[in-house]
């Protein structure tokens, strides 16, 4: 374990060493990440300019709801955006190298990159939760369960990536279909609360492909929606999803078949 963790720790000051070489790529993308997420901002604001509540939701729980979302994105952009390079690697055989290192292949592949427009995410997402957090009168004692959420989300949220992006080893092909899919419809049903949509969705996104634990189940928890007691469900839900991620991994890497013959 401590070698893996020292392997990784490597591996992302490696690629942190990487973008900032081209200190104009870098900041072009921080610059182009900020304006996008002042927009988001923006767009809120004008909306609850408008209207006081979106089914109960203000302006504060709104800013909640997106900062959890976007701060998430940002922790797996920093640790695991190589994840997106999966498809690719299956099928120019790039798998082979990561197989016959003396390193767990996964980790390897997650950290081989990292979104340079998520220094800038992380920035925006914090700030939207610490605003939001003040306004919606959140105590300073639920800071550590805030902290808990947190990581539960990130854990739900690369575990996720990763298994969608492992069913390239059965698609073939270069493209992460169902990743994308899968970050798509999180970009634009979970910056919204849950309860707008029908049950049905609801379901799917809480218990089947459960995106609802990286922000909307967090918020509802922080802000008393939702009994004390739901701290305990966001672990569970968090290992389950690490130990489905382990399991589809497995499996895929049994399929490899290295580059074509």
């Amino acid at each position: 374990m401590r070698h893996t963790a020292s392997v990784y720790a490597r591996l992302i000051a490696a690629q942190f060493r990487s973008i900032t070489e081209y200190p104009a790529d870098f900041w072009t993308m921080v610059t182009v990440a900020l304006i996008q997420q002042a927009a988001q901002i923006a767009f809120i604001a004008v909306i609850f300019a408008q209207v006081t509540t979106l089914d109960g939701w203000g302006f504060p729980q709104m800013l909640l709801l997106i900062g959890f979302m976007v701060l998430t994105d940002s922790v797996t952009e920093v640790g695991w955006d190589g994840m997106w390079k999966l498809g690719r690697m299956i099928v120019d055989g790039g798998m082979d190298y990561a197989i016959v290192r003396p390193a767990p292949v996964m980790m390897q592949i997650g950290s081989s990159a990292i979104g340079m427009q998520s220094a800038a995410n992380m920035t925006t997402g914090a700030t939207m939760i610490a605003i939001g957090w003040g306004g919606a009168g959140i105590p300073l004692s639920m800071l550590p369960a805030a902290a808990l959420l947190l990581l539960c989300a990130v854990v739900v949220q690369l575990t996720v990536i990763t298994i969608m992006n492992c069913a390239n080893f059965w698609l073939k092909g270069p493209s992460p279909v169902f990743a994308w899919l899968t970050a798509q419809t999180q970009e634009t049903a979970t910056r919204f609360p849950l309860t707008i949509y029908p049950k049905a969705v609801r379901t799917l996104l809480t218990w089947v492909v459960p995106l609802a634990f990286v922000n909307y189940i967090p918020v509802r928890i922080l802000t008393g929606d939702l009994p004390l007691w739901w701290l305990a469900v966001p672990p569970a839900v968090a290992l389950v999803c690490f130990a489905a991620a382990v399991l589809v991994a497995k499996a895929g890497l049994t399929r490899y078949e290295s580059a074509g013959h």
